[in-house]
């Protein structure tokens, strides 16, 4: 059951070989913090997340890193308008950012690194850079010469002679930044300082970094030379992590990363949401709708993770409807785990259903693959919890019925999938075993009236109240959930 990526850089599925055993060193290129984050990045952020939960459930030890960006004319911009500070946009955004992951279930990376924290960092990569003859400095800016870099274009597949033949007519001559260059191809590593816009010193004169030494400043410091995934949107391959690896190989002389991992993106109507276009909702916005945050999960994860997928109503609907079904068979040891006479602190899964979900999902993370393992069990439970409360027990043993729930619940989790039983009994406080037999005396009186419909309320009332009812030939049961 050997684990197959999709490469980004060599265009076809591998075998996932780590440069050390058993360890895996990720990093992800996370969000630029000037806004709330929307459904394009909760695609993102549960793609990596579950990517991770997967890889440290087959045995690997896993240290993920996921950056922010916190200086960008994006956020300058917001602060200029909201007469605040570059800072304090960052701040409060990296704060709604870590609301919103909560929400959705997402485990926190083991490091979070700014670009503003990592200046030393980028200064040094630049000096480097600049004593290979691949940095050159311009009236306070320093520039990359894409040309010299013999690889250029490896990831994205792009050669400059095809992008040259349509880029005059984009180029603005008259444009500072362009009459500075060397060659329009050249892309700036360190931007001199302007009026009014935060700066650190450096060798070069007062200014900030540029976006692409970010994060190969950041891979360097928390990883090393080489780590085994770097991870972001397919919109990242050019020109951003095209220039990570221009920037970081020539410094190293070793691959910057031996996989590449690009998510698809979230489309409206063909279109990728993202705030330019205006066709975006964000996380807080849809789940404050009422929507479940696993429903989000749910939809993301029915899509292979490379593809686009299209959000909708129905979709979100279609997910939800999805979760209902899950839910329902990973609350079920909760709810009945105890009538049926389970051990509590026991574990014992299905080892053919642990293997066929393994073989499934080492198919280059084939998580849609895997929800349908997932679904088989949870239906399978469902239509065992049916017969155990209108019939007073299970066609399956008590104890493989246990193993079939445990199997059901870890692998589910290994997607984050994951129901709480608090929600669920809230209610039940309020009744004493006396109302709850008078209830059931009701109920029983319906039924010999044969008005069943009156008998199924009854029932579900109580089942809302956190009380199930379980029939038999001997009479009807009861236990608080």
């Amino acid at each position: 059951m050997t684990l197959t990526l999709y490469n980004t850089l060599t265009r076809r599925q591998e075998p996932f070989e780590t440069v050390e055993s058993g360890k895996v060193k990720m990093y992800y290129c996370g969000v630029t913090v000037y806004d709330y984050c929307h459904l394009g990045h909760a695609r993102a952020c549960i793609v990596w997340d579950v990517i991770r939960r997967y890889l440290q459930f087959i045995g690997y030890e896993v240290r993920y890193i996921q950056n922010f960006t916190d200086i960008d004319d994006k956020i300058l911009n917001r602060a200029c308008v909201e007469h605040s500070s570059m800072e304090a946009v960052a701040d409060r955004f990296i704060k709604a950012y870590f609301e919103d992951m909560a929400r959705l279930g997402i485990k926190e990376a083991d490091e979070y690194p700014r670009a503003t924290h990592t200046i030393n960092g980028i200064q040094r990569l630049i000096h480097e850079l600049e004593n290979k003859g691949f940095a050159y400095p311009a009236d306070g800016d320093v520039y990359y010469p894409v040309r010299q870099f013999a690889e250029y274009g490896k990831l994205s597949g792009r050669k400059l002679e095809d992008m040259q033949a349509g880029k005059s007519d984009r180029v603005n001559v008259d444009d500072p930044e362009y009459q500075k260059k060397k060659d329009p191809f050249d892309f700036v590593l360190w931007k001199a300082a302007k009026p009014g816009e935060p700066s650190w010193e450096s060798p070069w004169g007062a200014g900030r970094p540029g976006w692409h030494i970010e994060c190969s400043a950041m891979v360097r410091d928390r990883l090393g030379d080489t780590i085994d995934i770097h991870a972001g949107g397919t919109d990242l391959i050019f020109p951003h992590h095209e220039n990570e690896i221009a920037q970081s190989e020539v410094v190293t002389g070793k691959p910057l990363a031996r996989y590449w991992l690009h998510n698809g993106m979230v489309t409206v109507d063909g279109e990728k949401m993202s705030k330019s276009l205006g066709n975006f909702i964000t996380i807080r916005e849809l789940l404050d709708r009422g929507v479940d945050p696993m429903a989000v999960r749910l939809f993301v994860l029915t899509a292979q993770y490379r593809t686009p997928i299209d959000f909708s109503d129905e979709a979100i609907a279609a997910a939800t409807n999805g979760w209902h079904t899950l839910k329902e068979g990973l609350l079920f040891g909760q709810q009945y785990g105890r009538v049926l006479g389970w051990e509590v602190g026991t574990s014992s899964l299905l080892p053919e259903t642990v293997e066929h979900f393994q073989e499934t999902v080492n198919n280059d993370f084939n998580f849609p693959g895997g929800l349908t393992v997932l679904f088989e069990l949870a239906k399978e439970v469902r239509r065992e919890r049916n017969i155990l409360v209108h019939g007073g027990k299970t066609e399956t043993s008590p104890e493989e019925l246990q193993r079939q729930w445990q199997t059901l619940v870890i692998l589910a989790g290994v997607l984050g999938l994951e129901a709480k039983i608090e929600a669920e009994i809230h209610k039940s406080n309020g009744l004493s075993d006396a109302e709850i037999e008078a209830r059931i005396q009701q109920r029983q009186q319906a039924r010999q009236a044969k008005n069943f419909a009156e008998s199924d309320r009854i029932r579900d009332q109580l089942q809302a109240e956190g009380i199930t009812l379980i029939d038999s030939r001997d009479g009807t049961r009861w236990h608080r959930n």
